[in-house]
């Protein structure tokens, strides 16, 4: 059976890069503006990237962050990851989600990253 293609490995127009990842914008935003940091190398997840590649990233999570700024206003951010399935990663591929929030986008938004555990959101 052949192995599916990653489609991170053949994404061709970016948002922003550098030498080692670029951004995109989610095809399956959870928000306005959601976009996904993306290291170059094709790498399982955040956790076999190089200390490099982590630069890269996160100095691209700041560069992201400053254009939702400045394009969508949002009034929050959440930032994180899904490393393996048990963590509801989908596609093994490593990225990192800079998803804007906006005032009255859900209820009760404390917990924020908790919630993917949803009975552990609020505390």
């Amino acid at each position: 059976m052949k192995e599916k293609a990653c489609p991170f490995c053949t994404i061709g127009s970016y948002l922003v890069e550098n030498q080692l990842a670029y951004a995109i914008y989610d095809q399956y935003p959870v928000s306005k503006g959601h976009a996904l940091i993306i290291p170059k190398r094709h790498v399982a997840d955040y956790f076999d990237t190089t200390e490099e590649e982590k630069e890269a990233l996160h100095s691209l999570v700041q560069q992201v962050r400053e254009l939702q700024k400045d394009q969508f206003s949002p009034d929050g951010f959440n930032v994180g990851m899904n490393c393996g399935e048990a963590a509801g990663q989908t596609i093994f591929h490593a990225h990192i989600h800079v998803i804007p929030r906006y005032k009255g986008d859900m209820a009760n938004p404390r917990g924020g990253v908790r919630g993917v555990i949803p009975s552990k959101q609020s505390y």
